[in-house]
């Protein structure tokens, strides 16, 4: 892949959409969520008119902070899974990536929480609210269980949609690439609703 890599979604539609693109403007993927759904069932096709379904995202319960959403590519095979740290992610958004095994592999921690506090206390304000999304973007790093980072989200300042950039911080095999994209989508569609 390309690096850095550009998920975008329209923040004001009934459907969210994502479309992930490399450094070329090269589509990659395009997630169309169901609406209403209490158990999330996503699916990553690789383009726009859904012809070439790459993977599924699939949570293992109804609506709840500690789902576990497991990732499985095109062929029915275990890819991989992502699960929220509960309570902890009111505050600090923080998640766990387990490989195909079931093995914790990586973690996702926000980079500064209290962007996190200051973007829901000012979006709360009548006019100045709508600008948030413009100045306050969160920052993500995804890295090792021992600590090493290997690439950080990052969200960019925009009106009426998020833009998030993907960056590669360290050498990643294709099927670490693959788990660190599902994961960071997983991610993005749980916290889209803070602009």
């Amino acid at each position: 892949m390309n690096y850095p890599l550009k998920l975008s979604f329209k923040l004001i539609t009934l459907v969210s959409q994502i479309y992930i693109r490399d450094s070329n403007d090269e589509m990659l993927g395009y997630v169309r969520q169901k609406l209403l759904k209490l158990k999330e069932d996503i699916n990553v096709f690789a383009d726009e008119q859904q012809t070439q379904h790459l993977y599924n995202i699939k949570a293992d319960r109804m609506l709840d902070f500690s789902a576990k959403y497991n990732f499985t590519d095109n062929r029915g095979a275990n890819v991989g899974a992502i699960k929220r740290k509960g309570m902890r992610s009111i505050f600090k958004a923080h998640y766990e990536i387990y490989a195909p095994s079931g093995v914790l592999v990586m973690e996702i921690h926000e980079e500064n929480a209290w962007i996190k506090v200051v973007d829901s206390l000012v979006g709360e304000l009548p006019v100045i609210g709508m600008f948030t999304g413009y100045f306050f973007n969160p920052a993500y790093i995804l890295s090792r269980t021992g600590g090493t980072p290997i690439a950080r989200l990052q969200k960019q300042p925009a009106f009426f949609e998020g833009i998030f950039q993907l960056e590669k911080l360290a050498e990643m095999s294709e099927e670490d690439e693959a788990l660190v994209l599902l994961s960071f989508l997983t991610m993005t569609l749980l916290e889209r609703a803070r602009g």
